[in-house]
């Protein structure tokens, strides 16, 4: 039997909302290992003067524990 942990994370990037997706996995790996599944729960655009500067993912990320 796996043990699976999920971490809750906000990510943003001045791209896309694949590139904040992106993002969130990079930064999670720096401390979480054997990452599986990353669940975007929601998505949101930050706009200044009319035009998107950021797009941010709230999302899940599931890893095992060792």
């Amino acid at each position: 039997m796996a043990i699976v942990k999920v971490v809750e994370v906000i990510a943003e990037s001045k791209k896309s909302w694949e590139d904040a997706a992106e993002s969130a996995v990079k930064e999670a790996a720096k401390t979480v290992h054997n990452i599986k599944h990353l669940y975007v729960e929601g998505q949101q655009a930050i706009v200044e003067d009319n035009k998107i500067v950021k797009f941010r993912v709230n999302a899940k990320i599931s890893f095992l524990v060792d």
